[in-house]
């Protein structure tokens, strides 16, 4: 899978991935405006036998596929709270 690696200006350390170039129509636009501008880093292709760094690849494709975008960010928290979603978190147990 074809993937576009861009760096926001605002977050250190912040990258958006995405299928297209140039093609921001399924990222949020309060993500957008939190990352700033934005610039091309990298174009790779994506596959479950390739490793990335500091993302599991797996998860990147399942982002892209079901979202039309993937956010790495070095806080998951804040990264979370940009890309419009909510942490899982462990049920309350019943007694």
């Amino acid at each position: 899978m074809k993937t576009l690696i861009y760096k926001g200006a605002k977050k250190q350390d912040s990258y958006l991935y995405v299928e297209q170039e140039d093609d921001f129509s399924r990222v949020p636009e309060s993500l957008l405006a939190a990352l700033g501008k934005i610039e091309l880093v990298m174009t790779m292709e994506l596959s479950l036998e390739k490793k990335l760094a500091r993302a599991d690849v797996g998860l990147v494709i399942n982002a892209l596929q079901q979202d039309g975008f993937y956010l790495q960010m070095s806080d998951e928290t804040e990264k979370l709270a940009l890309a419009g979603k909510k942490p899982d978190s462990n049920p309350i147990p019943r007694f």
